[in-house]
């Protein structure tokens, strides 16, 4: 469709749906690229979120490269389903201070080494968390090398692995213990992968959607169950009568937290992983928590040492590097978790699919290789 004749009506975007106002103009909204057009590739291009619901593509200089600094250009991205449809959105517990930046998670080789950088050569693969980008100048300390015989695509699921394992980390999982993780997004698969390796007997996964409960199964999972039912009943009987020491909330809804009381054995660790958008209500700390002894345990990205990791808290490098390894060993498997792919010149579609909520869209990758 032209693009001037998307502006006779404008998309106002809701937490799940789309509502179309007919006869209403405005800028060029979640499908357009910015005017005036520009050759791309003569300068640098971003995806930037310019106002609630509106994803763009923004060209710039090119960057330079500082003697300190690599130059690298993107070979592919991973766009978070929940970070990012949560801030292009403007959802509760987000920054809301548009434009901004998006993105976290890319693959990218090196074009260009600084005069005061040692280790890295023109050509070499690395995975960096910096923003949808083309082109990017960035601190080698940034920069995690990715194996020869790891494809781009796997390699760009490294941070949101890693979120997944700071949460695992500090549930401080025994070997026999169980533990279930709610939700069957990227992060609660990854999470549930990583309980695993980390001894869990059994490791459940817990959603309301048959296709995520299925992949769940296909990633390892001893048993993936509907949250509606007899569920606990059954989450009983596969933890000999009684219930999983650890449970992982990866769902970010505030409700998923009052079920997960009901879930968690007595003395067990609860871990806050997913963001929460919302406040949760109905929690009766005295008998949910007092009472049986909880541990809750908050486990965002950010609450990481800068230096020296220890156990239980490791440094985002050292998770990196170890979660590189871990995919190209196949110890820890990304199968399935890229639903979507997208040229680079088409992110603001691959927004348009985020934020039309389909729960069967999991990763989506942008491809930038010319």
């Amino acid at each position: 469709m032209p693009l001037q004749k998307r502006r006779r009506s404008a998309r106002i975007w809701l937490r799940y749906s789309a509502l179309i106002v007919p006869g209403l103009r405005h800028g060029p909204g979640c499908y357009a690229h910015p005017e005036p057009a520009s050759p791309a590739r003569a300068l640098n291009t971003q995806v930037r979120f310019t106002a609630p619901g509106v994803a763009e593509l923004v060209h710039s200089d090119l960057p330079v490269c500082a003697p300190n600094q690599l130059l690298v250009r993107a070979v592919a991205s991973l766009i978070s389903p929940g970070t990012e449809r949560a801030f292009l959105l403007g959802l509760e517990n987000t920054a809301r201070n548009y434009p901004m930046g998006a993105g976290y998670s890319m693959v990218a080789e090196v074009i260009e080494v600084g005069a005061e950088v040692s280790g890295w050569a023109e050509g070499d693969r690395l995975a960096v968390p910096i923003e949808h980008q083309r082109i990017a100048a960035v601190r080698p300390q940034h920069c995690t090398p990715v194996p020869d015989d790891l494809a781009s695509e796997q390699a760009c699921f490294f941070f949101m692995a890693a979120i997944a394992l700071q949460g695992v980390r500090k549930a401080r999982i025994e070997l026999g213990e169980g533990v279930a993780t709610l939700g069957a997004g990227i992060i609660g698969l990854l999470a549930m992968q990583w309980a695993k390796l980390n001894g869990a007997v059994p490791a459940l996964t817990l959603d309301v959607d048959d296709t995520r409960l299925e992949l769940a199964r296909n990633l390892g999972a001893d048993a993936a169950l509907q949250m509606q039912g007899d569920y606990l009943d059954r989450i009983a009987a596969l933890c000999d009568g009684g219930k999983p020491q650890v449970v992982v909330d990866a769902t970010g809804h505030p409700a998923a937290v009052t079920s997960a009381f009901d879930i968690i054995a007595h003395h067990g660790r609860l871990v806050l992983l997913g963001s929460t958008r919302g406040n949760t209500s109905d929690v009766n700390f005295y008998r949910d928590v007092h009472k049986t002894g909880l541990t809750l345990i908050g486990a965002h990205n950010s609450v990481r040492p800068v230096a020296d990791s220890s156990p239980g808290y490791w440094t985002l490098a050292d998770d990196h590097r170890l979660v590189l390894r871990c995919l190209a060993a196949g110890r820890l498997r990304v199968a399935g978790l890229a639903t979507h792919r997208f040229a680079w010149e088409d992110a603001p579609a691959a927004y348009a699919e985020l934020t039309a909520w389909n729960p069967e869209t999991l990763g989506l990758i942008l491809n930038w290789a010319d």
